[in-house]
């Protein structure tokens, strides 16, 4: 494994709690939502404060944190007409 993934992977061992927040990106109205942890957004918060909008604090896991950045987009689509239409009933013969 390189050295690099080790490096990842001891830093997100360490991580204890995670934080939701908009990041704010300099020049364009959207922002977009990031996830990192919470040191790294104490840190954050204490060089430049009130620049991002933190969203939730104090999540257990990343995949949680994730999820809840991510909101609807990502998530599994239905197949037309399956959930919204009901079930396909064939039409009867009179």
């Amino acid at each position: 494994m390189p050295e690099r993934e080790k490096d990842a992977m001891r830093q997100s061992a360490k991580v204890t709690s995670w934080v939701v927040y908009k990041m704010t990106m300099h020049g364009k109205p959207d922002q977009m939502n990031a996830v990192c942890g919470r040191a790294e957004w104490d840190a954050m918060e204490q060089s430049r404060p009130g620049y991002h909008t933190l969203i939730q604090a104090d999540i257990s896991s990343e995949a949680a944190a994730e999820k809840l950045a991510r909101g609807t987009s990502g998530d599994t689509k239905g197949r037309a007409g399956s959930a919204s239409f009901g079930a396909y009933v064939p039409p009867t013969r009179s």
